[in-house]
């Protein structure tokens, strides 16, 4: 099986600019890392899929005394239950059918760099106790081994589960949990921290641009207002694969096509129950939702033309520019069918930007 051995390069991240952004969630985060950075200290993150742990883990040991060392991921899930064992302490010649020489694990190959648990809660109790071993002294045992090994490995982890229901259903040791979590940073969604989402376009927009020698057009105005009440359940790698899909593509309809969710799925009967409820108010607001929805839909498929959009509609031009203009339907202005200039998110110093291949650098 590959492993995953690297050293970890400050130039092929994200600028910390992009990586931190605007918003007072990030600053928080940051300021834990720069604190915990410089440790020895487990840390565990934690926050959706596609928020950027992964990218954090890196950071983390990239600025800590240990960045010349190496740095070895571990992606649990992806690790069958029969070979995790092995693949983190490695085996000794004749342990088991195929093992014709001595193997080291990936504990060992990160002895005095940084290890990174990705999902760590998938781990089995079996290599749960093992690893709580090696975060309380550093020792292990190789599979098929007889004498104890020692290593100075720093552990980082990351779940996007919650742990602490996992110890209290029997599937995650509360002991482990405990020792991984001496430090936790919580990492936002993008949701959370959406006025950060001109910065990592623009980003986005530069490095693809760039590997693909592409020259896209910059989005439109209506397409950054969309991406701005999109929910994004996949977070900064659901943005980074629409930007590059448009970069390859180049349909601005088909991009808007993703954010605009069908009526269907919009119609909910999930209410809060706590307080008092106005049926008028909660009516009132679905039949918005859904009327925003049906015009914005008919505005992609008559190339974002009001004057055909109107005539398609059966409403006066007057009153579907007067819903365009009503931020309870959405506020959104309708591109002319006359061509103006699209807008552009504002660009990044291109010395910031180092692209090498169009891989996604936004895991986890």
């Amino acid at each position: 099986m590959a492993r995953n051995t690297d050293s970890v390069d400050l130039r092929d991240l994200p600028p910390t600019e992009v990586v931190f952004g605007q918003s007072s969630l990030m600053a928080a985060a940051r300021e834990k890392l720069d604190r915990v950075a410089d440790t020895t200290i487990p840390v565990l993150l934690q926050g959706e899929s596609g928020t950027g742990k992964e990218v954090f883990a890196k950071l983390l040991h990239a600025h800590s005394r240990r960045s010349n060392a190496p740095w070895v991921k571990v992606n649990c899930p992806a690790i069958p239950h029969s070979l995790i064992e092995s693949e983190l302490f490695g085996y000794e010649k004749g342990a088991f059918t195929g093992a014709y020489a001595n193997k080291q694990g990936r504990v060992e190959l990160a002895d005095m760099g940084t290890l990174f648990l990705d999902e760590v809660g998938s781990l089995d109790l079996t290599v749960q106790a093992k690893m709580l071993q090696v975060l309380q002294d550093g020792s292990f045992m190789r599979v098929g081994g007889q004498q104890s090994k020692s290593v100075n490995t720093r552990i980082v982890s990351a779940s996007r589960g919650n742990l602490r229901q996992q110890t209290k259903d029997g599937s995650f040791r509360l002991d482990f949990f405990f020792r991984i979590n001496a430090v936790t940073i919580e990492l936002p969604s993008l949701r959370q921290r959406i006025e950060d989402l001109p910065a990592l376009t623009d980003y986005f927009f530069e490095i693809h641009s760039k590997a693909f020698h592409a020259n896209p057009k910059p989005l439109s105005r209506e397409l950054v207002r969309l991406m701005q009440r999109y929910d994004w359940p996949g977070n900064i790698r659901q943005l980074e694969n629409m930007i590059r899909s448009y970069i390859l593509i180049g349909s601005e309809e088909a991009l808007a096509a993703d954010l605009v969710p069908s009526a269907s799925s919009s119609l909910t009967t999930e209410i809060d129950l706590a307080n008092p409820v106005s049926l008028k108010e909660i009516t009132r607001a679905a039949t918005q939702d859904l009327e925003r929805q049906i015009i914005l839909k008919v505005l992609q498929a008559n190339g974002w033309s009001r004057l055909k959009t109107a005539k398609w509609l059966n409403i006066s031009y007057r009153s579907l520019l007067y819903k365009l203009q009503d931020p309870q339907v959405g506020g959104l202005a309708a591109k002319s069918s006359k061509a103006k200039s699209p807008a552009k998110v504002q660009a990044l110093p291109k010395a910031s930007i180092a692209a090498k291949e169009s891989e996604s650098r936004w895991v986890s």
